[in-house]
């Protein structure tokens, strides 16, 4: 077949000559840069409000952000340009607040049926694709069933978030993709593999956990045994609650009795899941530790205290500034 035409002088024959030598056009110099991890850790995620804050003002370019949980909440309002958003709704939060946000679900499984909290999503980030951001992104989530690590880089940033939140037991899980999906947190706290997958250099790991399960150590002597006349007092407490005594059933089954500390289901769902989360965390950060940490110590904020933003973020915000040196020349290092 012939290619590149020409006609010689005076000529209507056309030639066949020889086809011209490709020109390689180099292809851009990608210089891989900072990425962040941001853990999961309940209420205590709003300090990662304060750390971004931190980063920002001190001029740090991060390039890839990956999160856990509500790492992840976080980590999609920075990249959505909605941080102070965030945090303004966050100082706004009361107790009665946030359990107005709270949709019980007895027939589902889970005690939250989470259409709140996805409502909320969508009015935030309604229609915005992760692929969009300017930024690469990912929330980790994880599949029931099978325990895989899922990592949500495309799609729907809201579906995104709803899946990596969905804390077993306490929300419902998500269908997405054909899959279960439920937090992330069970099989990855602190995402620094899933930056370092995403081209990262280096990265810096933001610890929610770090003094609370910490100092976890293993008692080799027999505890003592409980009281018998705990129960007793326990139960006579409990008829003493006001309300009805199905309202009196709920509370001491979702709270716990205060008396004698019996934890509720809330409060052992939470307990047990970081427990798991911190060892699970601890060991990987072991076998791919990041070039930089910050562990904020939060052990003093409850799970549940999303109506204490303040404290969070003022503890992320301060221990952030204080690593800021470390950070600054880990950021003027180049490959």
């Amino acid at each position: 077949m012939l290619q590149n035409l020409s006609l010689w002088p005076n000529s209507k024959q056309p030639v066949e000559t020889e086809p011209e030598t490709p020109v390689a056009i180099p292809e851009p110099e990608i210089t891989p840069g900072i990425g962040l991890a941001l853990g999961g850790g309940a209420a205590r995620g709003w300090a990662h409000i304060g750390v971004l804050k931190a980063l920002s003002e001190a001029g740090i370019q991060l390039d890839f952000i990956a999160g856990t949980s509500i790492g992840a909440v976080v980590g999609g309002c920075y990249l959505c340009g909605k941080l102070d958003q965030l945090e303004e709704w966050v100082l706004s939060l009361s107790r009665r607040r946030v359990f107005s946000m709270v949709d019980l679900s007895f027939g589902g499984s889970g005690l939250i049926s989470g259409k709140k909290l996805l409502a909320l999503f969508e009015d935030h980030f309604g229609g915005i694709m992760i692929e969009d951001l300017d930024r690469p992104f990912a929330a980790v989530a994880t599949e029931l069933g099978t325990g895989h690590e899922i990592w949500l880089k495309k799609g729907l940033l809201t579906q995104a978030l709803r899946c990596s939140t969905s804390l077993p037991g306490v929300f419902e899980p998500v269908a997405y993709g054909g899959r279960w999906l439920v937090d992330g947190a069970l099989v990855n706290p602190i995402p620094v593999s899933v930056c370092r997958a995403m081209g990262a250099r280096a990265v810096i790991a933001i610890n929610l956990n770090s003094d609370t399960f910490g100092r976890g150590s293993t008692v080799v002597h027999e505890l003592p045994p409980i009281p018998k006349d705990m129960i007793p007092e326990i139960g006579n407490q409990l008829q003493n609650e006001p309300g009805g005594p199905i309202k009196r059933m709920l509370r001491r089954q979702i709270f716990g009795t205060k008396p004698r500390g019996l934890p509720g289901i809330s409060g052992v769902m939470m307990d047990s899941y970081n427990i798991i989360q911190d060892r699970i965390g601890r060991s990987r950060l072991a076998g791919d530790p990041p070039d930089s940490i910050l562990t904020l110590r939060l052990s003093h904020l409850g799970l549940f205290d999303f109506h204490r933003g303040e404290e969070a973020i003022r503890v992320g915000y301060e221990t952030t500034c204080r690593a800021l040196p470390d950070i600054k020349q880990l950021a003027e290092i180049r490959p």
